[in-house]
């Protein structure tokens, strides 16, 4: 679970009663894309014959140059966390980071499921001693990728919801 259950309106579109601009939407998404691709070879590794995590984050791309529609992107999303369904460790964490980057043109806030997924693989990827390690250098490389416009949203929702994202932006 990486949802609030209170909503916060930083996270939804101005259209949909919230302060969020569609620039900054396509930024997170952007992100969360990037957090994905980032750990895609793990899953890519075990299944490379599997194209739905890549297309997931394709398609996340292609939503915020107008190429492609939420409901398909939102399904691209889906299509990704099914590949993951059968599997354990790095690749299926890998697999549930694409699908959130592909979820985030349906709602905003699942980009952090994006990243703490992503952290998450690093540290499945990781030796035992080292997961903790891998853990926090994931989450410094994507903190260096945030764009400058949504930074200090993205960070401050990271403090707001690290506990319903296992912990994973300390």
């Amino acid at each position: 679970m990486i949802l609030s259950q209170v909503v916060d309106p930083r996270l939804v579109t101005i259209r949909r009663g919230g302060t969020l601009t569609d620039a900054d939407h396509h930024l997170l998404a952007l992100w969360a894309a990037t957090c994905a691709e980032h750990v895609l070879p793990l899953f890519e590794a075990a299944r490379p014959d599997d194209p739905r995590p890549r297309a997931a984050i394709a398609a996340a791309r292609a939503w915020t140059r107008g190429e492609m529609g939420m409901m398909a992107t939102r399904a691209a999303g889906g299509h990704a966390m099914g590949a993951a369904r059968d599997l354990t460790g790095a690749p299926r964490h890998a697999a549930y980071a694409a699908g959130q980057a592909g979820a985030v043109a349906h709602v905003a806030a699942h980009d952090l499921g994006a990243a703490a997924y992503a952290i998450k693989a690093a540290r499945a990827a990781a030796p035992a001693e080292l997961a903790d390690k891998a853990g926090r250098a994931e989450c410094r490389w994507q903190r260096a990728q945030l764009p400058d416009p949504v930074r200090l949203l993205v960070l401050d929702d990271q403090r707001l919801r690290n506990d319903i994202c296992w912990s994973v932006f300390e």
